[in-house]
């Protein structure tokens, strides 16, 4: 519950209440706090406690916890590999599978290395410079039309 509390911190906490409350009041205000925590636990236990036999018998495991979305998928899913999930998982490389898309769709062999591109004047990486400056299609010209853009 105190995690994140430095010790400087606590420090801090309760010399503040030393002097708000007082050291005449300080060990009543302690166990008035500490009174209600522990019947607000009780309270919540009989709760939990009640759900549980209303539930029934086969739900006698059943942990509040697990009403978390992270928990249940973790504990359903994750732990208990029934359908070879982790084998699915790991059967797949994305980049395997990409590059026999991409093979597949320029025409290449799937056992040839892939040519070298030329390189263009542009750019080194014979690819298009992308931070040159295009230059300004003509009045009457119209500009390029992408369909798939639209």
């Amino acid at each position: 519950m105190f995690f994140d509390i430095g010790p400087l911190e606590l420090v801090a906490l309760i010399i503040l209440a030393v002097l708000i409350f007082g050291p005449d009041k300080l060990p009543k205000m302690i166990q008035d706090v500490s009174r209600t925590i522990r019947k607000i636990r009780e309270f919540s236990d009989s709760a939990k406690e009640d759900i549980r036999s209303e539930l029934g018998p086969e739900f006698k495991d059943f942990e509040f916890e697990d009403l978390n979305p992270k928990t249940f998928v973790r504990k359903h899913v994750l732990d208990k590999d029934e359908l070879g999930l982790k084998e699915i998982r790991n059967g797949f490389d994305l980049r395997k599978e990409m590059a026999e898309v991409t093979d597949a769709v320029h025409g290449r062999e799937e056992d040839a290395p892939p040519p070298a591109a030329p390189a263009s004047p542009s750019s080194p990486t014979g690819g298009p410079d992308l931070l040159k400056k295009r230059e300004r299609p003509a009045a009457d010209e119209r500009p390029p039309f992408d369909p798939d853009a639209t």
